[in-house]
């Protein structure tokens, strides 16, 4: 085997071995009280089941697509397309499992302090990204050792494996942010706008559900998410390696080492989260991520002169830039997302204020500061695209978008602590803990929404920068087999290709932001029969039936995630092979624009409204129960499925299209 691709292997075991290691640390930890015990089994219980079912219902599926892909693309490809799905299955149950376990440490850690309790929760999410990290990169590197050796590579069965991981996450990012929203939306509009109960207060039939779709939507979807960026960009990089530098053999194996290189990155920048005398828990959460970015950076120097032999075309120097611009990327999506998403900024102020004035100008408000959010993040795209483009070419781009993802590790890490800490304050505030448990809880849930929205700005632009490389991959891919397109806009045929690939995030979206409408409307119903018909729930003398609105919402879920999960599936096949090659390049063109837009501002804008209300939570404007707080409770409300839903989501759709596109380029003409 390549020493190269041995220490691509070693990256992704060390990742894998290291974050066991960390979850077994974490499961020694104190679980607190019986009653607390009672309300984490419960939730344990129902994100397991519905995760059972989810993935039953996908298994299905990827069987039939892998049985077609064996009968057109051959048996590799059909293995490289279960080894995808498995893989990102696997991520999101690891990423579920550790949630349900850290939550309940959390809210014990929390009696004991700040400190302690930020110390479990990241550990928890650090599970989740090391071994998203490690699962992706152990992937590819496998699959690279079955197909090929060198500059000798099939790249079907590879790109069949991030077709894999992608569908598999589409589904998983659509049932669990259904259910999510679904349990949320319509707990939060009986509980706190009807009925004028806290959060995650326990005569609240629909709580439970609520809890467990932290775990399926954020914790579980989102690591299914991130693993098919991983594998997908590593995929892409390795494939236009080949296309543009077919002499160079390290050229592919240079991004999966980088990839070694982020992992060890992360790992050392795990140590550096540490709370500082301000007590600040973002900036401590920086750290970590900020001598993660130092390190990996020395490191890639290192790989990069070790491996990329220097040319006329091509030259060390430049592959390394290329990779600080990734880098570069990452440390800019977290600024501008932060600056749109926190409490500390003038964006969630402004939605704030506006709730002063009622529930209509909250969401206007919210409405402007997502289109805006837009604008910042496609301005560094457009950047990083010209400079590794300049320095490097197409595979300047897929080096940066790999220099991204290497870090993946550490920027999960920092997303799935969000839910673990969500989670930890509801099973404090459904058991009653003291005040001061309470406040250390609501202040890591706070940070932790920020966080989860950061986490997706960054999935979103590198999927943005991946869905650029995967496009170029396209039209090399045509050229090797003998269809030579311009793409021109003067040919009518890519001129209908962009308007179709333009419409499809906003269908896609519509759909999954419905779907969530139908959960939560089928929620709502089921709590307001609930708080009618028990008699004593509002007095705390009868214990609702929290199980209905789990397999309520699961079961919205399920049925409403198949025919949108299908969409970026069907369509590149139907444009494909009804209006040509041409016409499928700016479908492509024309999903990458607008699905960047709609996921950015969706994902974004969200994260803005919840904040907001969050800000009024702690005194703003009159406070908890004051009108302010229920307009602001309206527009956090319309945010949810927008920021957890349907604009996650749009990440691996737009991917699942270009990746479609590749597979059956070969057959068009």
């Amino acid at each position: 085997m390549n020493l190269y691709l041995q220490l691509s292997f070693l990256g992704g075991f060390t990742a894998v071995v290291y974050g066991l290691f960390l979850a077994y640390q974490i499961v020694q930890l104190p679980k607190g009280t019986p009653d607390m015990n009672k309300i984490s089994d419960a939730i344990a219980e129902g994100a397991a089941a519905f995760l059972k079912r989810e993935y039953t219902t996908i298994g299905v599926l990827a069987v039939l697509i892998a049985v077609f892909m064996y009968i057109g693309l051959g048996s590799m490809s059909a293995v490289g397309f279960l080894i995808g799905a498995v893989c990102s299955a696997v991520a999101g149950f690891i990423g579920m499992n550790i949630a349900v376990r850290a939550n309940i440490r959390v809210a014990q850690a929390a009696k004991s302090g700040l400190k302690e309790a930020l110390a479990t929760a990241f550990s928890g999410g650090a599970v989740t990204g090391l071994m998203v990290a490690g699962l992706a990169l152990l992937a590819v590197s496998l699959m690279y050792f079955l197909v090929g050796n060198g500059a000798q590579l099939d790249v079907k069965p590879l790109i069949a494996l991030g077709f894999g991981a992608s569908l598999i996450s589409v589904f998983a990012r659509l049932g669990g942010g259904i259910y999510t929203k679904g349990a949320d939306v319509g707990t939060d509009m009986v509980g706190k706008i009807e009925k004028g109960i806290p959060e995650d207060d326990p005569r609240n039939p629909g709580v439970i559900a609520d809890l467990v779709g932290d775990n399926v939507g954020d914790d579980a979807g989102m690591a299914a998410d991130l693993f098919e960026t991983y594998v997908v960009t590593a995929v892409a990089a390795i494939l236009l390696g080949q296309l543009t530098l077919p002499n160079s053999g390290n050229a592919l194996f240079y991004p999966l080492v980088l990839g070694a290189a982020g992992v060890l990155a992360s790992i050392i920048g795990t140590f550096f989260v540490r709370l500082g005398k301000e007590k600040g828990i973002m900036e401590a959460l920086y750290k970590g991520l900020i001598a993660a970015s130092v390190i990996a950076a020395g490191l890639f120097y290192v790989v990069t002169q070790q491996m990329i032999t220097s040319t006329n075309s091509l030259t060390a120097i430049n592959v390394y830039l290329s990779a600080l611009v990734g880098i570069g990327v990452t440390v800019g999506m977290v600024i501008i997302t932060e600056y749109y998403t926190s409490k500390k900024y003038a964006s969630v102020r402004k939605i704030a204020d506006a709730a002063n004035t009622g529930h209509g100008t909250n969401i206007i408000a919210g409405l402007a500061v997502s289109m805006k959010s837009t604008f910042l993040p496609v301005l560094l795209i457009v950047a990083a695209t010209f400079v590794a483009y300049s320095l490097a070419g197409l595979y300047g781009i897929a080096v940066a978008t790999m220099a991204m993802m290497a870090l993946s590790g550490i920027v999960i890490a920092i997303d799935a602590f969000g839910p673990i800490t969500d989670n930890a304050g509801g099973i404090a505030e459904m058991t009653n803990q003291p005040q001061k448990v309470r406040d250390v809880t609501d202040a890591l849930d706070a940070v932790g929404n920020t966080t989860k929205a950061v986490t997706k700005g960054y999935a979103i632009a590198s999927a943005g920068l991946a869905a650029l490389v995967l496009f170029a991959s396209y039209t090399q891919e045509l050229g090797t087999n003998g269809a030579f397109v311009s793409f021109s806009l003067n040919d009518p045929y890519v001129i209908m290709g962009l308007l179709i690939g333009a419409a499809l995030p906003y269908m896609f979206g519509a759909m999954a932001m419905e779907a969530v409408g139908k959960a939560a409307g089928a929620v709502v119903v089921e709590v307001r029969r609930q708080f009618k018909t028990i008699k004593g729930i509002m007095e705390g003398k009868a214990t609702p039936e929290y199980g209905r609105a789990v397999d309520i919402v699961t079961k919205a879920a399920l049925r409403e995630m198949i025919l949108p999960a299908l969409i970026p599936v069907v369509a590149p096949i139907a444009v494909g092979f009804t209006l040509g090659p041409a016409a499928l390049g700016g479908m492509l063109m024309g999903t990458i624009v607008t699905g960047l837009f709609v996921a950015i501002s969706m994902t974004t804008g969200g994260a803005a409204w919840d904040n907001a209300k969050k800000y009024i939570e702690e005194g703003h404007f009159g406070g908890k129960g004051s009108p302010a707080h229920q307009a602001a409770v309206t527009g956090d409300t319309v945010g949810d499925p927008y920021k957890d839903t349907a604009g996650p989501a749009i990440n691996p759709m737009i991917k699942v299209v270009n990746i479609v596109a590749l597979l059956i380029a070969g057959f068009l003409r």
